[in-house]
């Protein structure tokens, strides 16, 4: 196993944890909403939950999917970075303003865990292509 296909073996580990996450809670909407929606407060558009879930769980779906190719791209790194960044953060203003439920704050922390265990990977020299 050279240098790369060793460093590389970090992000591989994490697109999996990341891939599975995401992929779990996007799909939980469509396998049982009615607990989807116990534990994370009503919502009004049904069909916008969805959409929502649906793309997080192709996002995690190509996480999984870029780990078992072991193929990795600045583009893969990119969308691993900036969509679960962009998930926080609403997450963490809209908890706070009171539009959701403050369960989105736990999200937010396993998010936060995902951007750090990335920016680890990332200054520790982790990342080749």
């Amino acid at each position: 196993m050279n240098s790369a296909s060793r460093n590389n073996k970090f992000i591989f580990v994490l697109l999996y944890i990341q891939g599975i996450y995401f992929t779990v809670t996007g799909i939980w909407p469509f396998i049982h909403l009615e607990s989807f929606l116990w534990v994370t407060g009503p919502k009004t558009d049904i069909w916008l939950l969805k959409t929502v879930a649906a793309l997080i769980t192709i996002v995690g779906i190509t996480y999984l999917v870029g780990a078992f190719r072991r193929e990795i791209s600045y583009a893969l790194v990119t969308l691993a970075l900036g969509g679960t960044f962009s998930l926080m953060a609403v997450d963490i203003y809209y908890a706070t303003t009171d539009v959701i439920w403050d369960v989105y704050l736990l999200d937010a922390i396993a998010e936060a865990g995902i951007i750090f265990a990335w920016i680890f990977i990332l200054v520790n020299g982790k990342f080749s292509l």
